[in-house]
């Protein structure tokens, strides 16, 4: 009974969760955000609400979960009686690790990775990968692609249509869990299943022209 009663109910409480993400990602554009199209926008994304007109997000961004996005510091208000604020850009193509923090005042250039858990304090060049607090330039995009590349040939990879959660049966568990035995493997195929519509995660669509209806 509990195995159906989840079976029945968990589709409806996706599309629930959904609609309050992409009601989220309205209300912001509706304040002044700019919010791109293909946008990862977690709902556990920490958003500067009340200067989030000062923030824009690039197309095909991506940000892991618990991120904070910052556009004012009113740390020294009690002192000075006053507020800094300050834009915050994120180019096309920037993925942005888990619990990272991106202060006031920053732009992160097109196509840079930022490490889990860094505090960006300082604006990062493009085709970068920074880790750290403050962050900082760790390598170049193309070394941290090819580092993967030559791993990608000689370590196993999956496909991700037979081993996403949503069809990862116990034989195929185990069989990940035997090829991880002596180190990492790769799912292969996620961000083309994503691009034909059969991705787990939402991503936002084109902003709407000023003066048009989504």
């Amino acid at each position: 009974m509990l195995r159906w009663i989840l079976k029945t109910f968990s589709p409806i409480k996706r599309r629930i969760e959904q609609a309050r993400v992409e009601r989220r990602w309205e209300y912001l554009r509706a304040r002044g955000m700019h919010i791109g199209r293909s946008v990862l926008l977690p709902a556990s994304t920490f958003i500067d609400v009340s200067h989030c007109y000062l923030i824009s997000i690039g197309d095909n961004c991506g940000f892991g979960e618990g991120c904070t996005i910052l556009a004012h510091d009113a740390q020294m208000d009690e002192f000075l009686d006053a507020a800094r604020i300050g834009k915050v850009v994120i180019h096309d193509s920037c993925h942005i690790g888990t619990g990272a923090v991106i202060l006031a005042g920053v732009e992160i250039g097109p196509r840079t990775i930022v490490g889990a858990h860094s505090v960006v304090s300082k604006s990062l060049p493009p085709d970068t990968v920074c880790a750290g607090n403050p962050a900082q330039v760790i390598c170049s995009l193309e070394q941290y692609l090819e580092k993967h590349r030559q791993r990608m040939a000689t370590r196993p990879t999956f496909d991700y249509g037979t081993y996403d959660i949503r069809s990862l049966t116990p034989e195929r568990r185990k069989e990940l869990l035997e090829a991880l035995a002596d180190g990492d493997a790769y799912i292969i195929g996620g961000r083309t299943a994503e691009l034909a519509g059969g991705g787990g995660t939402p991503r936002t669509a084109a902003e709407a022209a000023p003066g048009s209806k989504q």
